[in-house]
């Protein structure tokens, strides 16, 4: 597997078990539809969250969360469509960003809620 494809991995576990820590329970990972993949989606109350890990070995080139562009929010918007309407959902849905940067210590991690519009 390649150094980007381990290091990916390694933040998209970092950010689940964040996100089991602050609460939410994780429904999936890495849902696919079309030529979209979400990463993870999680529930909390009566929230969706959508969330996009971006795991960078440096912000040398810009913050990670930088990196989501709108042809991808497009896809992901259709993607999550799809995934509400399988399991009938009917749930607030938010957009996150979680942000992982490595250091010369561990993993920085940030997490941006409502990161972008759903539209």
């Amino acid at each position: 597997m390649a150094q980007h494809n381990i290091l990916g991995q390694q933040g998209e576990d970092m950010a689940v078990d964040f996100l089991k820590q602050k609460g939410y329970t994780v429904l999936e990972r890495n849902y696919r539809y079309q030529k979209a993949e979400v990463d993870i989606l999680a529930r909390k109350d009566d929230v969706l969250a959508v969330v996009e890990v971006k795991t960078r070995s440096t912000n040398t080139f810009g913050d990670p969360q930088d990196f989501v562009k709108p042809r991808q929010i497009q896809n992901l918007v259709k993607a999550v469509d799809a995934f509400i309407a399988d399991h009938t959902l009917d749930l607030e849905v938010r957009f996150d960003i979680i942000a992982i940067v490595k250091t010369k210590t561990g993993m920085e991690l940030e997490h941006l809620e409502n990161a972008f519009y759903h539209f």
